[in-house]
């Protein structure tokens, strides 16, 4: 038992006496430490004492748009982690082309009658999609939050990644090291998250003087949030004479640096690259890459702690929480080539 305590202790950063009190179930250890001691056993192999073990309070949906780009199993992840810990049992509903659609899973949810659903980078951020299918859940008194993807017309909480200030972040950076062209990568414009990148990225190069409002838009690449399409639209930027580029997403920037290594150019000598979310790969990629991270964590428990809410009797409003954003410097950016 000794030995179990030390290894649990050392894997959750606790006491060993932290680590007694949560398996015994006392009092007196904060939220967060027993967290850790049950991810402690989870990740050592350890059953859960009975006395851990949730009491079920309840079934929540997540829906999330699929789970080849980490940025979404990392959300999921971490929100079935914090409804675990409020006793929900998380239903996870993952979309893919082809596959089962975002409202036969809402039908499916309702079926099972949860009490919540937390839509992750849903229909509700195209703006082209109808968002009577969100009001029909509101008017049902279903809870609900959104994340990414901001729509006056849901009446809902959103949370959200402050894209504006973190395509700021990025341009600054770049400028900076002297870079004068400058283009952005980035997914079809009919999406909310897309939208904001654009606006902001033209905004920042008519305020540094790189592009005024009518050319702004020619230094700006859009295809899909694949490697393929941020390596199709990389290639536009690089041939029309541009030395960094902003990616709308960590995926799209590995395409980035395949097209900079096709036309033969080093990153970061000859061309800069910044990718988007920190997702856990990227500082190992070579170069490492510089990226703006969204903060999962925080908006996962923001997220959580607002459907509880809503689900304990809250009342339903059209609000959007937005998070800061933190560019992290690697190495696949430098100063600009001579």
């Amino acid at each position: 038992m000794r030995t179990r305590l030390t290894d649990l202790a050392e894997q959750a950063g606790v006491s060993i006496s932290t680590v007694s009190r949560v398996v015994n179930g006392k009092p007196g250890v904060s939220d967060d430490a027993r967290q850790r001691v049950l991810a402690a056993l989870d990740v050592l192999g350890y059953e859960r004492p009975a006395t851990l073990r949730n009491e079920p309070a309840g079934l929540v949906g997540l829906v999330v748009p699929e789970l080849t780009n980490p940025v979404f199993p990392a959300f999921a992840q971490t929100i079935e982690t914090l409804l675990a810990g409020h006793g929900f049992t998380p239903l996870l509903c993952t979309q893919s082309p082809g596959g089962t659609t975002e409202d036969e899973y809402v039908e499916t949810l309702l079926h099972h009658k949860v009490d919540g659903i937390v839509f992750v980078s849903g229909r509700h951020a195209d703006t082209e999609a109808d968002p009577g299918r969100y009001r029909r859940l509101t008017s049902s008194g279903m809870p609900m939050v959104l994340i990414n993807g901001y729509s006056p017309a849901i009446e809902a909480p959103f949370v959200s990644a402050d894209d504006a200030a973190g395509v700021a972040m990025a341009v600054r950076h770049l400028v900076s090291l002297g870079h004068s062209r400058i283009g952005l990568v980035v997914g079809p414009r009919r999406f909310v998250p897309a939208q904001r990148k654009i606006d902001a990225f033209h905004e920042q190069l008519v305020a540094h003087g790189l592009a005024d409002e009518t050319t702004a838009d020619e230094h700006v690449a859009i295809s899909f949030y694949t490697v393929e399409g941020g390596q199709s639209a990389a290639t536009r930027l690089l041939e029309s004479g541009h030395t960094a580029i902003l990616c709308a997403s960590d995926v799209m920037a590995l395409g980035a640096l395949r097209a900079a290594r096709q036309r033969g150019l080093s990153v970061p000598r000859d061309v800069s690259v910044i990718g988007y979310d920190d997702s856990p790969f990227v500082a190992w990629t070579n170069p490492p890459l510089t990226t703006v991270r969204q903060p999962i964590e925080a908006m996962a428990r923001a997220t959580v702690d607002t459907l509880v809410a809503r689900i304990d009797g809250a009342p339903a409003q059209n609000s959007e929480l937005l998070f800061d954003l933190e560019l992290v410097v690697r190495e696949s950016t430098a100063a600009a080539p001579h």
